[in-house]
């Protein structure tokens, strides 16, 4: 029995709106459920999602017709990586670059990859990276 994969990760963020525009314009990530007042789910490949969530709006579980989801929040400056093909590093570096968003750092990892370190409007520190941990690549997009 293993882990499939990572279906959710979540940021939690002041400005809801803004961080969903943000998500759009710099890495093309569509909201995978209409924005409520707590949380906006954005598409991010086949059965993943990115959780924006409210800061402090599900500090209470939350009552679902098929059971309680427990309180989550967050705060402090948050990390989260995007896989992306090794062909596609330069074209990122480009488009974020091109809509304003200032790379704070670029990584050429021993074990194989790259990264490009940027930060959201909330402060948190997200990564596209063109490798997993052992160094493989991340595979080409078809």
């Amino acid at each position: 029995m293993t882990i499939a994969t990572i279906l959710e990760t979540s940021l939690y963020v002041e400005n809801l709106h803004r961080s969903i525009e943000f998500y759009d314009r710099v890495l093309g990530l569509k909201p995978a459920s209409d924005p409520s007042a707590r949380l906006c789910a954005l598409d991010v490949a086949p059965d993943q999602v990115l959780l924006l969530f409210t800061r402090g709006g599900s500090v209470r579980p939350t009552i679902t017709p098929g059971g309680l989801i427990p309180a989550t929040d967050g705060d402090g400056s948050l990390h989260v990586a995007f896989g992306i093909a090794p062909s596609s590093f330069d074209a990122w570096r480009a488009r974020i670059t091109s809509v304003g968003v200032p790379i704070e750092s670029e990584v050429s990892w021993p074990e194989g990859g790259r990264s490009l370190y940027f930060r959201d409007p909330e402060r948190h520190v997200i990564e596209l990276k063109t490798s997993n941990w052992q160094g493989r690549p991340v595979r080409e997009e078809p």
